[in-house]
């Protein structure tokens, strides 16, 4: 870029992945944005007891700050120092104070202050304002230099701009290769089948499918699952429940099995265009996936030789059924190979960039 930037990052969580599938994707950009010799200072909230459950510690690729949300002169401060800074984001999710957040970001504007929404799960946001014409961020799209979102391809942008975006563009998960990268099995994650998800109202019905339903087909395998919120879920008997797999484990758990599974949440596998950072964070760690189907994953990895694609849980039975480890393994170090081609941070961040050299006041 010509010259190095400032920003300034509101969102849920950097350090902490607890009740947080954003968090990867956070520390992949922020990241790569650092190291392109921009700086970053990270604003987020004490909240949800995500400090108590920090994956990391403060790196050195960007400041923390942790503030109080129920501190007014702490939000105050915390938006003062942000004002001084180049670019000034709000992430959508923060989980509190996101309202006035939203509405006090799209209000720094100036000539020389870039503001941008950044919108981690896009197909939910656009189908909350669609359905109450009072939500207060419909009226605030136009406000933002730039709505950047982590998917959804042309739907989600011909959307944005029905209500009003200036400019929204894509910037899809990736993979960070410091962080996910094959390691030694872990006899604890032995398993046919993994799925690490947090359990929430808009997914929960497509893991009864994809995931429980195969369990049940095929009671000789051992199936494994991840995440927050499953502990009073009724579970086939050969499902092993982990509870929160903290970010240390994740390659692992990713290595480790003989596939791991990818499920979307309703929303994100109704527009399609959506790869959530479970993809990439095990393709990096060269496990054989299995997905879901939804609309434009050969855009991210080719079906039938990256990455297995199935409609429904009898379809994730019948590939477990049919795969041996030598398929496995030619799967998992292809899909490898792509996304250290082709979805690194490094490379979307090159491409923020070229945005931003567009897109500043």
């Amino acid at each position: 870029m010509r010259r190095r930037l400032s920003l300034a990052f509101f969102g849920s969580s950097l350090v902490s992945a607890y009740w947080n599938g954003a968090a990867t994707y956070y520390r992949g950009i922020i990241r790569a944005v650092a190291e392109r010799g921009h700086s970053v200072t990270f604003y987020e909230p004490d909240a949800f007891d995500r400090q108590k459950h920090r994956d990391i510690a403060d790196p050195d690729w960007a400041k923390v700050v942790v503030y109080d949300p129920l501190d007014e002169s702490a939000v105050s401060q915390a938006l003062d120092q942000a004002r001084r800074s180049d670019v000034v984001v709000k992430a959508s999710g923060v989980g509190v104070l996101d309202e006035y957040l939203e509405a006090t970001i799209a209000s720094l504007a100036r000539p020389g202050l870039t503001t941008i929404f950044w919108d981690v799960d896009a197909p939910a946001t656009l189908q909350r304002i669609a359905e109450d014409a009072t939500d207060p961020f419909r009226s605030l799209i136009p406000s933002y230099d730039l709505i950047l979102t982590y998917g959804g391809g042309d739907p989600v942008v011909g959307a944005y701009r029905s209500f009003g975006a200036r400019r929204c563009i894509p910037i899809y998960n990736a993979l960070d290769p410091t962080t996910h990268f094959p390691t030694p099995p872990e006899p604890r994650f032995a398993a046919d089948l993994a799925l690490l998800a947090n359990r929430l109202p808009d997914r929960e019905g497509r893991i009864e499918e994809f995931f429980l339903k195969p369990a049940r087909r095929l009671p000789s395998r051992r199936f494994l699952l991840g995440g927050n919120g499953w502990r009073d879920k009724g579970l086939p008997g050969n499902v092993d429940y982990l509870g929160h797999v903290y970010t240390k484990d994740h390659n692992a758990l990713n290595s480790t099995p003989s596939a791991v599974l990818n499920v979307s949440r309703d929303s994100m596998a109704a527009t399609g265009f959506s790869p959530a950072t479970r993809v990439f964070e095990a393709a990096g760690a060269g496990a054989c996936l299995i997905s879901d189907a939804w609309t434009g994953i050969e855009q991210f990895l080719e079906p039938g030789r990256e990455i297995l694609v199935a409609k429904d849980g009898d379809e994730v039975a019948a590939l477990l059924d049919g795969l041996t480890p030598t398929l496995a393994a030619k799967i998992g170090a292809a899909a490898r190979r792509r996304v250290l081609a082709d979805h690194t941070y490094g490379a979307r961040v090159e491409g923020l960039e070229r945005i931003l050299e567009g897109g500043a006041a």
